[in-house]
């Protein structure tokens, strides 16, 4: 019976072994334990994330993304209009270096983008404008450089 066992755990452990080297998408963090971190702890749990993203399948980091528009979403206004002031605050506290090296980070994603996800990236945009109040868009739309 004991070789049996030892049988059936021998040919267990390389089934165990693959899906502990699988990756899962990372969980979207919770706005209250986010808040709480440091400017410090966020960056660096933003770029676990990136890494996390990055090193996950197209489908793990569409539900990620998913499940992070859901939270967003499911924000008050004014949850909202705190987050988006943190937001600003952090990036006009950046130095003219920094805001162009995270531009052109965020040009080189989209530009790595299949031609398929930049729709569905317009698309998701295009969502959540929907969603916000006439109030919000006239707000959003005063902000917004001319073309």
């Amino acid at each position: 019976m004991p070789v049996r066992l030892f049988r059936r755990l021998l040919c267990a452990l390389p089934l165990a072994l693959l899906g502990a080297g699988a990756q899962a998408a990372p969980a979207v963090p919770e706005l209250q334990d986010w808040s709480r971190l440091s400017p410090a702890q966020q960056a660096e749990r933003r770029e676990d994330i990136r890494r996390q993203l990055q090193d996950a399948s197209p489908a793990e980091r569409q539900l990620f993304r998913q499940k992070l528009r859901e939270r967003l979403e499911q924000l008050s206004p004014a949850e909202r209009e705190t987050l988006i002031d943190a937001t600003r605050q952090r990036w006009q506290s950046l130095s003219p270096e920094q805001r162009e090296a995270l531009a052109a980070e965020r040009r080189a994603r989209l530009q790595a983008m299949t031609p398929q996800e930049r729709r569905q990236l317009l698309q998701q945009r295009r969502a959540m404008l929907q969603k916000l109040t006439p109030e919000e868009r006239a707000a959003l739309r005063e902000k917004l450089p001319l073309r």
